[in-house]
């Protein structure tokens, strides 16, 4: 198991919705080797974001590395 940090790096408003710079997620992986962001298109973290903060990020088209900064952890 992998634990990611998952952060916004700049604000942003697309489609009506509005991520603000320093929003951030923790995500588990399964296996320290997949990425987070790669991994079934992001999907662990578009369902973290949905959860914590009502927002979904692809409708912002914000599931990127240049929207979002990831972190190993653990």
């Amino acid at each position: 198991m992998a634990l990611f940090k998952v952060t916004v790096k700049v604000p942003l408003f697309r489609n009506g919705i509005r991520l603000e710079k320093g929003m951030s997620v923790d995500v588990i992986m399964s296996s320290p080797a997949y990425y987070p962001l790669h991994h079934e298109g992001g999907k662990s973290i578009v369902d973290a974001f949905l959860r914590i903060y009502g927002i979904d990020l692809r409708k912002a088209n914000a599931v990127n590395s240049s929207v979002l900064e990831v972190v190993k952890v653990g």
